[in-house]
């Protein structure tokens, strides 16, 4: 989040700066805390305890795109999608919004 950005306008503008889509956000469907230190892609730097949301968002716009952040972006069937994460807290996430009943989900890991 920028300095002065509320929580959904930073999400609209990052899933568009990563992957060139534009957006309108739904509805929050999880939040999730990993509680301990963990190592970051590079399997260097320490990524320290975070709280992450999740929302249901709408594409409106743009065309895919890669970034200075992404590699790949791509539109998969919802339910191909568990076919390409890896990372369990990840799939777990994916898993929640498959089986979202209306209540907002909350895990720690």
């Amino acid at each position: 989040m920028e300095v002065g950005e509320n929580l959904k306008d930073a999400l609209v503008r990052e899933i568009k700066e990563e992957s060139g889509i534009a957006t309108t956000v739904s509805y929050l469907i999880g939040v999730y805390s990993n509680k301990g230190i963990f190592k970051w892609y590079d399997g260097v730097t320490d990524v320290p305890t975070q709280v992450m949301f999740d929302f249901v968002c709408k594409p409106v716009g743009g065309e895919l795109a890669v970034s200075e952040e992404t590699t790949d972006s791509r539109w998969v069937a919802k339910d191909r999608v568990l076919d390409f994460i890896t990372h369990p807290a990840i799939r777990t996430r994916y898993q929640a919004y498959l089986e979202f009943n209306g209540a907002v989900n909350y895990m720690e890991y």
